[in-house]
């Protein structure tokens, strides 16, 4: 069945990223989830999507209910429809996929909810030091050694059963897993060597959901900006300002955008850092930074020289 309305589809049950390209679910009649395909990263629509990916998971997923029989697991949920989220209301026509979390935001803002952990939804595996394999989504690609599946034993090679409690035969079965996984905290983790079944924990701690949520449609009304642009600064200029090769330096251009010149940016000042922070990096990796690594509403210092002297610049990012 190819569904290509989100409206009427029941969020409790086709629970995915609502900003990926496309989803696919694998489900019985008495709607029991045998697994998914699809998902994304912010590098592009298909990095981790293949004919011979779907076929594997397609294949994991009949074998799953061969093995489930005739047994059903009676679903509890009520049903919930994005158009019974209150921001639904004054959507027009066509709700889109993204808008989906857009209207969930709005909601558990306004029920208090909402925490900014909310927003790093859908961890890719690689968050936690695990690459998969595109064309058979069970099996480690690649492990990073000093990371937290590194650390819980999987091995690149091993073909990965169980995460978090969920089976994985694809990247967005993975992913689901990872969504449901605490900001910190342990999941149990399951996997195959050689024929022999090993079971781990995985340790979870810091900001391992965080992602860059540039390309979420989403999330573009919470990224920030700026508003500061300009030309870099060569080798030499930088280096009569004492300043190496690499560091971040770039002139203000003559016209200041309103919002630049709000928190005292001049024609002319030389930005050079953020929050104190030596930054090695061109000006347009510096603003993209800014929208990877901030939120609007957040509190940064601009560091800028003028006549050649430091200034800090408070900022509350619009």
């Amino acid at each position: 069945m190819r569904l290509v309305r989100i409206m009427g589809a029941d969020l409790n049950l086709f629970q995915f990223d609502y900003d990926t390209t496309w989803a696919a679910f694998f489900l019985n009649p008495d709607e029991q989830i045998y697994g998914r395909y699809g998902g994304r990263d912010s590098k592009s629509a298909d990095t981790h999507i293949s004919l011979a990916g779907l076929r594997y998971a397609m294949t994991a997923a009949l074998a799953a209910h061969k093995q489930n029989g005739d047994k059903a697991t009676p679903r509890t949920e009520k049903p919930l429809h994005v158009e019974d989220l209150p921001a639904a209301r004054w959507a027009r026509g066509c709700i889109h996929c993204h808008q989906v979390a857009e209207f969930q935001r709005d909601f558990a803002h306004s029920s208090g909810k909402w925490n900014r952990d909310n927003l790093w939804v859908y961890p890719p595996p690689e968050n936690i030091g695990l690459t998969l394999e595109v064309d058979r989504g069970d099996r480690a690609k690649k492990v990073q050694p000093d990371s937290p599946a590194g650390r819980a034993g999987i091995q690149a090679g091993d073909t990965l059963k169980k995460l978090n409690g969920y089976s994985v035969a694809s990247f967005a079965d993975a992913q689901f897993a990872l969504h449901k996984a605490p900001v910190k905290g342990e999941i149990p983790l399951a996997w195959e060597r050689g024929g022999k079944q090993i079971e781990g924990t995985i340790t979870l701690s810091g900001d391992w959901r965080h992602t860059n949520l540039t390309w979420r449609p989403s999330m573009l009304q919470l990224l920030p900006s700026l508003g500061v642009y300009g030309d870099d600064l060569s080798a030499n200029e930088k280096k009569a300002l004492g300043l190496g090769e690499k560091r971040l330096a770039f002139r203000q251009d003559s016209t200041v955008h309103r919002d630049a010149r709000a928190i005292g940016v001049k024609a002319g000042d030389i930005i050079v850092g953020l929050n104190g922070q030596p930054m090695e990096m061109a000006m347009l990796d510096f603003l993209s930074h800014v929208r990877r690594n901030f939120l609007v509403g957040d509190r940064v210092t601009l560091n800028v020289l003028r006549d050649g002297k430091p200034v800090d610049l408070p900022v509350t990012l619009r």
